[in-house]
């Protein structure tokens, strides 16, 4: 149980410190990325907007690609929208931070309605040429979207005249750094992980010592309570026995033997349920034939149901080998044949199978009954829980019988489940 704690901590933690770092990381990264587009498409409208008039990436006088006339401007050779000038230069005027212009890399795509490149401006980019150019154009024609990114260029598409023009802006270093941020974010969320985990399991054991502790002084006071109360009980027991010599049995020392039996069963069982609780309940696991393990147990059951006036079917696959304590198992079987036989109706009918299902090993138990209040299946493996009218004293149960064997099914890395959907019958399941 201990073990269990310290794990579940573990898990906590970690569960807990993941959800803040992802949150974190992936608002960092979103919140990065909006603002670098932002960015961009900021540099594409002023491209869009200041390319709008018409000349504009002429040279020296001629023809630009949009098929407008050149000219050098009246700042000494300059055209009015960034052209080249008299000595040859090629600066870009449009963005309102001087040194952007000269950082700004582009090329502006013209398409019309069959989606033809009509005419292309390359004047602003050296690394793309025009077949690269229209590579770049028919990716962005079959995007959905107005705006995206392209092997490191935003482009983003503008209606005009029964056109589409495109801007394909280069960003490949804002790419770059939108990788580096989040690659960096990963490594870090990643170590910081590891990190927490380490701590985690060292502050574990500290983390959990005052429950553990309680837990082991619980154990101790039933260990303890076991051994004192054995003693009386055995007392007991003797003298009734003289009391029965000298005087015969009656009514009252019938009933002080039934009483000084259920008090030694609900000692041993106790004692059990605290073992189960230890770290390696089960230590001295080992392969044996659970099909044959069942027919011993069943053949102490039978004559028991059959006293009861129960009927009790069989269908224990043969050959079912399992990795395990056949000493636990066994008393689990036990316990939820015992219980069915008990807690079923008049007459009630009884079903107990043990087969291969999906590469598991499944028990189950069924049970007709009648429960004038539908059982709680969740509690029903909770200990001392009995069933309102219905789990009373009269059937000698303690209600420790079902939560030995879920933590026996638990040692055993498997699953236990009851259902009890109308009251009138109780069909319990175990996967092995």
């Amino acid at each position: 149980m201990i073990r269990k704690l310290r794990i579940r901590f573990v898990l906590v933690a970690m569960i807990a410190f993941f959800l803040v770092i992802a949150l974190m990381g992936s608002l960092v990264n979103i919140i990065n990325y909006i603002m670098v587009a932002q960015r961009n498409d900021e540099t594409i409208d002023y491209i869009y907007e200041y390319d709008e008039p018409g000349p504009r990436f002429d040279d020296r006088g001629g023809r630009n690609d949009f098929g407008g006339p050149g000219g050098p401007d009246d700042m000494g050779g300059r055209n009015d929208l960034g052209g080249p000038d008299d000595n040859g230069d090629m600066p870009f005027r449009a963005l309102p931070d001087e040194e952007a212009n000269y950082m700004t890399r582009f090329f502006i795509v013209t398409v019309d309605s069959d989606e033809t490149i009509v005419s292309s401006s390359m004047d602003f980019v050296a690394s793309v040429d025009e077949s690269e150019a229209a590579t770049f154009t028919e990716a962005a024609l079959s995007r959905m979207t107005d705006r995206g990114y392209i092997n490191g260029y935003r482009f983003a598409k503008f209606e005009e005249d029964g056109q589409t023009k495109i801007v394909f802006l280069n960003c490949v270093k804002e790419v770059q750094s939108m990788s580096s941020i989040l690659s960096m974010t990963l490594v870090i969320s990643i170590g910081s992980l590891a990190l927490v985990l380490i701590l985690a399991i060292l502050l574990s054991r500290k983390a959990i010592q005052p429950i553990a502790q309680n837990i082991e002084n619980q154990k101790r006071f039933i260990t303890d309570a076991s051994h004192e109360l054995k003693t009386p009980l055995t007392s007991i027991s003797t003298s009734l026995d003289v009391i029965e010599m000298d005087r015969g049995e009656d009514e009252w020392t019938a009933n002080i033997r039934s009483q000084v039996s259920r008090m030694s069963g609900l000692v041993s069982e106790m004692v059990t349920l605290s073992k189960l609780d230890e770290v390696k309940p089960v230590p001295a696991k080992e392969q044996f034939d659970l099909s044959s393990a069942a027919w011993e147990i069943l053949e102490v059951h039978m004559p028991q149901a059959k006293a009861r006036g129960k009927e009790l079917e069989t269908d224990i696959q043969d050959d079912i080998s399992i990795f395990g304590e056949k000493e636990s198992i066994q008393q689990m079987l036990s316990v939820l044949i015992d219980n069915a036989i008990k807690y079923s109706d008049e007459g009630g009918k009884i079903r107990f199978s043990i087969n291969k299902v999906k590469g598991k090993t499944r028990i189950e138990v069924y049970n007709t009954c009648n429960y004038e209040q539908i059982p709680d299946t969740e509690r029903l493996f909770d200990r001392f829980y009995r069933p309102d009218e219905s789990r009373n004293t009269s059937t000698g149960g303690n209600g420790i019988g079902l939560a030995i064997a879920k933590s026996v099914v638990e040692a055993h890395g498997g699953t236990i489940t009851a259902s009890c959907p109308d009251g009138k019958f109780m069909k319990i399941k175990v996967d092995l």
